[in-house]
């Protein structure tokens, strides 16, 4: 395995290069561009890769931690099998990425662009999404326990069979979501009453 140690690079291009099972430690890349990149079994540690373009990128199989991907585009890219474990993707937009058999743990997804992914049984437990954009994601059989979903949008998400115990519902609109099945807390409960005008004394 290859390894990028302490490497700087700001608005570099590595357009469908093939950087399988290469490992990032401790490097910066700002505004770089992977489109079509293969990264597949690919590490990265403590790393940033802020405002970059990973569009059509194949991430399969790869390992990030203590790594930012914020305001980064992942338009079509693969990520099957990868893990994120206390990473920052922030504002990050996945339009049309591929996530399934996604890992993540103790991260920050917040304000990312979710919407119409398929994540279902999806490990998500402890990830910050406030304000994430989860509008018609497949959600079911998801691990949501202790996720904050402060504010999130999770209009027309499926959430059949999902675990949300210990999440954070703050501001989220419930209603009109098929709860079939899906773990709630006692306080999510009140919750959605109070979605419905219930008074909850």
């Amino acid at each position: 395995m290859s390894g990028w140690i302490d490497a700087d690079y700001v608005g570099a291009a590595f357009n469908g290069k093939d950087l399988s099972e290469v490992e990032f430690v401790h490097s910066k890349f700002i505004r770089c561009r992977f489109v079509g990149t293969r990264l597949t079994e690919a590490k990265a540690e403590n790393c940033r890769f802020e405002e970059c373009d990973f569009s059509g990128a194949r991430m399969n199989a790869a390992t990030f931690s203590d790594t930012s991907f914020a305001n980064s585009t992942f338009r079509g890219a693969h990520f099957f099998l990868t893990r994120f474990e206390r990473c920052r993707l922030i504002g990050a937009s996945f339009v049309e990425a591929d996530l399934g058999g996604l890992v993540v743990i103790e991260s920050d997804w917040s304000w990312a662009i979710l919407r119409h992914q398929n994540l279902e049984g999806a490990e998500l437990r402890g990830t910050k999404l406030v304000e994430a954009d989860l509008d018609e994601a497949n959600l079911k059989k998801a691990d949501l326990r202790q996720t904050d979903l402060t504010r999130a949008n999770l209009q027309h998400a499926r959430l059949t069979g999902a675990d949300l115990r210990g999440a954070n519902l703050t501001q989220v609109d419930l209603r009109g979501l098929d709860l079939r099945g899906v773990r709630l807390n006692v306080e999510h409960a009140i919750l959605l009453a109070q979605c419905y005008g219930a008074k909850v004394e």
